[in-house]
């Protein structure tokens, strides 16, 4: 135990003597301080000003008037997604995929993306969040630290000197490696300051650690790289060269190659097709504004037999309350359907690139760093999904108070007739349907269970690696 903590403290000596040791050290300590202090920042004002603006979209939708409740329809409402806790540390999809909605009947919009100015704040710095700075950056300096372990020792000729005096190739790789691990904790304490944010503001302990394992696991996978080609090369040149090579095949250009893959593989239909094939089938489902569409005809003559009365005017409900719901009852399944067809090939996508991560640890870190954080594209669907529900129940009930509390013989007169216009306004009361909406991540251990692949990757590497030091460590010689 003496001999293994003396190696730890002679690596440790030899790193804060070295400048390119010191000066890599603090310049991703100031990177990750950096990046933590403005994501921090710029994802807590996010959430307060979504907050924000989701109360006083509700506020302003309850404040409306007496009027006929499809102009509300019409009125519409905005719903927010508001960033996760754990946002504060890897934002995920937050900045390239839509933060608000606005929700209105007869359609489904697309969720809307962030003003360009929020990308460019400090020159665009603000996108460099602490996460990429740990899964891009931080193996870096795992690499500048760990490429010498050994190749040091032979150029030097202490190698053969330490092995010669009955330290064990075995022991000596445990030392080094013990050396890089506590380099990795060093490391992880401005993620500690993250995480500790993120659970003051809310967040379930039980993500913050499984955050902090995660990435402990993946910068352990880069220290045990470095200490086995380290071990295995006689040239320190050699080593980094190496170790750089690696890192820009993992790091850059195996994500590149899984994203083409995944886009060629599972292609999304472009934007004018799928908008083509919609009208295509909206024109067949009728115009919910014409009661006196074609389309309609079957469901105007079963519901004059369901009552038994021959006109419209006598029926108990108002034919035009009636066919707007069934006309957005069927118009929302259509479009569920067109919906469901492009989140399917958004999944087919990610699962693709997902299954790369047994290439590259970046890839099983980014994802399971995503999906603890509540940040991923699972998240993102839900609030899609989520939002859709509000709007077709708030626009369902709009339609139902339409057709049961406005006479049909006003409402078909309201634009040539003052009286029949005023008699077809609803009292502001019925405003009070809409559903109070707040987005929030799921639950800690369902977020934990989905990164369970992305364990599994990151286990695989790990103990690869773990084999093969030890294989290194079992033949090491001078």
């Amino acid at each position: 135990m003496n001999r293994l903590l003396v190696i730890v403290r002679a690596e440790w000596c030899y790193w804060l003597r070295s400048r390119q040791a010191l000066g890599g050290a603090l310049l991703l300590i100031l990177l990750l301080v950096a990046a933590t202090v403005l994501t921090t920042l710029r994802m807590q004002a996010e959430r307060a000003e979504r907050n924000h603006r989701q109360a006083e979209a509700e506020a302003a939708f309850l404040a409306q008037p007496d009027r006929h409740p499809h102009r509300m329809v019409h009125y519409g409402h905005y719903v927010f997604r508001t960033p996760a806790p754990l946002a504060l540390f890897d934002p995920g999809l937050d900045p390239v995929t839509g933060q608000s909605i606005f929700l209105e009947g007869h359609r489904q919009n697309t969720d809307m993306l962030a003003a360009a100015g929020a990308s460019a704040d400090l020159g665009g710095f603000s996108g460099l969040s602490p996460a990429m700075v740990y899964q891009w950056f931080a193996p870096l300096l795992l690499i500048l630290l760990g490429h010498g372990l050994f190749a040091r020792e032979r150029e030097s000729g202490t190698l053969a000197s330490l092995l010669a005096q009955g330290t064990s190739g075995p022991l000596l790789m445990a030392g080094k490696a013990l050396a890089l691990l506590t380099a990795v904790v060093v490391l992880l304490l401005p993620m500690a300051l993250s995480l500790g944010l993120a659970l003051s503001a809310g967040e379930a302990a039980l993500a913050a650690w499984a955050l902090l394992s995660a990435y402990l696991l993946y910068l352990a996978i880069w220290g045990a790289l470095a200490l086995l080609v380290s071990a295995l090369l006689k040239r320190r040149s050699s080593v980094l060269a190496t170790l750089v090579t690696l890192w820009i095949a993992l790091t850059l250009v195996l994500p590149s190659v899984a994203t083409s893959a995944a886009t060629r593989i599972a292609p999304q239909a472009g934007k004018l097709e799928t908008d083509l094939a919609m009208l295509s089938d909206l024109r067949k489902l009728g115009d919910g504004h014409n009661a006196n569409d074609p389309a309609f005809a079957q469901l105007r003559a079963d519901l004059l037999a369901r009552h038994g009365v021959q006109r419209v005017e006598d029926l108990p409900v108002n034919l035009r309350g009636v066919v707007a719901q069934f006309s957005e009852q069927r118009l929302t399944e259509m479009l569920n359907r067109y919906a469901d067809r492009r989140l399917s090939t958004q999944v087919r996508q990610a699962a693709i690139q997902e299954r790369h991560g047994w290439l590259t640890p970046v890839l099983a870190v980014a994802d399971a760093s995503r999906a603890l954080t509540g940040t991923d594209l699972a998240h993102h669907h839900r609030f899609l999904r989520e939002a859709e529900a509000l709007r077709y129940a708030f626009v369902q009930g709009l339609n139902r108070v339409h057709a049961e509390q406005l006479a049909y013989s006003d409402d078909i007169r309201r634009s040539s007739d003052a009286q029949a216009e005023r008699r077809t306004r609803v009292a502001a009361a019925n405003w009070q349907l809409l559903e109070r909406f707040r987005f929030e991540p799921d639950a800690a251990v369902r977020r934990i269970a989905r990164a369970g692949h992305q364990w599994l990757m990151l286990g695989a590497w790990f103990l690869v690696l773990l084999g093969g030091g030890v294989w290194a460590g079992r033949r090491l010689q001078a």
